[in-house]
């Protein structure tokens, strides 16, 4: 019978996250050489090779995908055993590695983080900013971060902020030289700020009044993927730019940015902290999601 080390296991799985021999190495505290050899090791006596290498990447091959899908979420049942056994006797400890967009993770970093890591010294939290909807069990994450819609079944959520919103919004001398469209179908005439996730997919806009829906795929000058750029481009006067109502409320407060198809913004749950419901939560990532659950109700009752 094949016998893999759990040294080596953890080390393949390390290599798998960060995919990068050097980074891996850091977070283990060994020698990117050791390393190397560990991996060359493992991958003789199963007779398969794991990772294609270059001299700027690494990423796993076939049989280095389906390894990472048995073997990942074992070790981190291991890991987090061990740090709630540590956890026990001593101060809760561990880590907690995230998947999130950007703007998702804002106001966790900016209401929870500070007293959950004045509280917890000893847990280490890590944010992974993706756009792409990750399977955070597959990909090795304890958790992430969606609008509820979006979250899976099977997975434990915990709601955070109000409501989303997406709105259309332009800067007033866009308006000035352009004109507001009056419908959606207006918006082929107009010049739009378009979304691209890192999957490669183009976001189509999903407008919405009384019932009824429209989803355009509007066409412009200039594609991104990050919702906070599109917002400095529509400040710019570039174009127009669906963005959450959250990311654009300062400016148009101020009047530096103009709402536009009012009638057409359509409302759905905001955002939420998951993880998968048929494991038991390592001890960091319960205290991290009762400390958010904590948060949301004050935040419900302001």
């Amino acid at each position: 019978m094949l016998r893999a080390g759990l040294s080596e296991l953890t080390a393949f799985v390390a290599i798998a996250h960060q995919r990068s021999f050097s980074a891996a190495a850091r977070t283990l505290g060994v020698s990117p050489s050791a390393l190397s050899h560990a991996m060359r090791g493992l991958e003789a006596r199963l007779d398969v090779r794991l990772f294609n290498r270059t001299t700027r990447s690494v990423a796993l091959t076939e049989a280095g995908e389906q390894l990472l899908r048995r073997v990942g979420p074992a070790i981190a049942d291991l890991e987090d055993a061990v740090n709630e056994a540590a956890s026990a006797r001593n101060r809760p400890s561990g880590s907690i590695r995230i998947s999130a967009s950007e703007s998702a993770a804002r106001p966790l970093v900016q209401h929870v983080l500070p007293g959950f890591l004045a509280t917890y010294p000893d847990i280490h939290v890590e944010f992974v900013v993706d756009t792409r909807l990750v399977d955070i069990v597959a990909d090795g994450f304890d958790a992430g971060i969606r609008v509820l819609q979006d979250v899976p079944r099977d997975m434990i959520a915990t709601r955070f902020g109000p409501d989303m919103r997406f709105i259309a919004v332009a800067s007033p001398d866009y308006v000035a030289r352009n004109g507001k469209p009056k419908a959606p179908h207006d918006l082929a005439r107009h010049r739009c700020i378009r979304f691209r996730f890192e999957s490669g997919a183009l976001y189509r806009w999903d407008l919405e009044y009384r019932g009824k829906g429209a989803s355009v795929d509007v066409d412009g000058p200039m594609t991104l993927g990050n919702l906070n750029l599109m917002v400095e481009a529509a400040l710019a006067g570039i174009g127009i730019a669906w963005v959450s109502d959250q990311l654009a409320a300062e400016y148009l407060a101020s009047g530096r940015l103009v709402q536009l198809l009012a009638e057409w913004s359509p409302s759905f749950p905001g955002l939420c902290l998951y993880y998968p419901a048929n494991r038991h939560p390592p001890t960091a990532l319960r205290l991290f999601a009762q400390s958010v659950r904590e948060w949301a109700k004050g935040e419900a009752r302001d």
